[in-house]
């Protein structure tokens, strides 16, 4: 199914909605600043609430909205996941292992707070994310907190985000500079980008206890919009000159050419997994058009 003429136009306003919500969510869950610890949580409440597209927390919304699912648990985990993204946001934005700034990443909240205050607010993020799971005022089901918990822990750590983040890292500071084969790229960012979108895609979906050829469906259109979420994004930053060139991407590996017609072919993929929705999928179909348009 294509997406329909005017769905488009209706993108912008329900994503700003979407970060509306959550953005309110985070205000009322983040502590305030108060006490010896007050400088950590300005930090965390920092990071967490600047403001973004908030594309992630679209797309919990959305995926639970296909099933019915009560807003408030939506909006828990949306709030996990935004939490999840800050700390990301945060790590991404420290040097490199030989010194050297990355430009990428919330370079603002090392500007705004000094090093250590910076990262220990990313890593209060990071553990605050699952105790936002794991409270139980927003998710009742107990078997529900805990599969939200542990696909959030898989698409955050070692196999997820933070195993992305280490490739790169790694990858950028390899000895001889030779950039590894484009299969280990595209490993790398389905680590460190898809692999969050895509357990956002399938929060919905677990919130809502879809059927399993729902999840694969919705697992399978996170994997493709988180793709080329990042090839955009590299896109963007090789057009305005930004890209650090030591980091291997998809843009280095095929040029500028061949990987926008690679977004383009991940956005047509990701809007046929949801060919199985019917006109409830729109706006997820039209978020997969969205991401491709970064590189404006």
């Amino acid at each position: 199914m294509n997406t329909p003429l005017g769905t488009q136009s209706m993108l912008e306003p329900a994503m700003g909605e979407a970060a509306s919500f959550v953005e309110s969510a985070l205000d009322t869950l983040l502590p305030a600043p108060e006490g010896p610890e007050a400088r950590l949580l300005e930090a965390m409440r920092y990071a967490a609430l600047n403001p973004s597209h908030r594309l992630r927390a679209f797309l919990v919304l959305q995926t639970g909205r296909l099933f019915g699912v009560d807003r408030r648990a939506l909006g828990r985990a949306a709030a996990a996941v935004e939490c999840v993204h800050a700390y990301g946001a945060a790590r991404d934005a420290l040097p490199t292992l030989d010194g050297a700034e990355t430009g990428g990443g919330d370079a603002g909240l090392h500007r705004a707070f000094d090093e250590t205050t910076a990262i220990l607010a990313g890593d209060a993020l990071l553990t605050f994310a699952f105790g936002l799971l794991g409270l139980s005022d927003a998710i009742g089901d107990p078997f529900i907190r805990a599969e939200l918990v542990t696909r959030l822990a898989q698409a955050a750590g070692h196999s997820g985000m933070i195993g992305g983040q280490m490739l790169e890292t790694a990858f950028a500071n390899a000895e001889g500079g030779e950039a590894p084969p484009l299969p280990e790229i595209s490993r790398l960012q389905r680590m460190k980008t898809a692999a969050l979108i895509t357990f956002c895609c399938e929060a919905g979906a677990v919130l809502g206890r879809a059927s399993p050829p729902a999840r694969h469906a919705l697992s399978a259109y996170g994997q493709d919009v988180g793709l080329a979420f990042q090839i955009a994004a590299d896109l963007a930053a090789a057009d305005g000159k930004s890209a650090d060139t030591r980091k291997p991407t998809v843009v280095s590996a095929m040029g500028v050419e061949r990987a926008h017609a690679q977004a383009m072919a991940l956005s047509a993929q990701a809007v046929r997994h949801l060919d199985l929705f019917d006109e409830k999928a729109d706006l997820l179909r039209a978020a997969a058009q969205f991401v491709i348009s970064r590189r404006a």
